[in-house]
Order: C-alpha cells, then structure tokens, then sequence
C-alpha cells in the first residue's frame, strides 16, 4: 500500500522476530484446530512473513528494555531489526495515520 511501517515488539512479541523461536512457535492454547487450515490455506509461516515484510521495507523495532531483562542479544534476531525502547516507537507512532495494538 506504499505506507510506512513499523512494529515494536516486546514481551513474547520477540518470540516472532527471534531467528530460532520464530520456527517452532506453538499454536496458542485453545487455537490448535487452527492448524490444519493454516496449512490448507496455504498461509506462509512466520520466518517467511517476516522476508516479506522486510522486502517490503517494514521496519521492525525490538524492545531494549525486554531483551536486556530476558538476557536477549541483537544477534539473536533476524537480521535488520532496530533495537529501541518505547520512545524509539513513538518517534514514529506519534506522526501515523494509523496505529494498531495487540
């Protein structure tokens, strides 16, 4: 859509970005039955979603404060992330259109 985007993430939202955690991420509890349509949807898994977005120049934020209290390193992490706290997110945030959380 030719907009610029940024994600922050934190807490568990790390898990997503994570070169190693990102491949084996469970289904959460109650969605299991979700799989199989995931699969026949033919839907793209997260390390792949994540190419994409990059190819797309989103630009993905990690949460220092986070990753320094989980004994997280930058390297840990696909490649291009930007490290940051939250003030690092709403530099940006703060002249969107649009924001969503969840």
């Amino acid at each position: 859509m030719d907009q610029e985007v940024a994600i922050f993430f934190t807490f568990e939202g790390l898990n997503l970005i994570h070169k190693e955690a990102n491949k084996q991420l469970p289904m959460p509890e109650g969605k299991e039955h979700f799989a199989d349509g995931f699969t026949k949807a033919k839907v793209p898994g997260i390390p792949e979603l994540l190419a994409m977005a990059q190819e797309m120049n989103v630009n993905f934020i990690g949460c220092q404060m986070t990753m320094d209290v989980m004994g997280l390193e930058k390297e840990a992490f696909v490649d291009g992330i930007e490290v940051g706290g939250a003030v690092t997110f709403l530099e940006f945030a703060k002249y969107a259109d649009v924001t969503l959380t969840f």
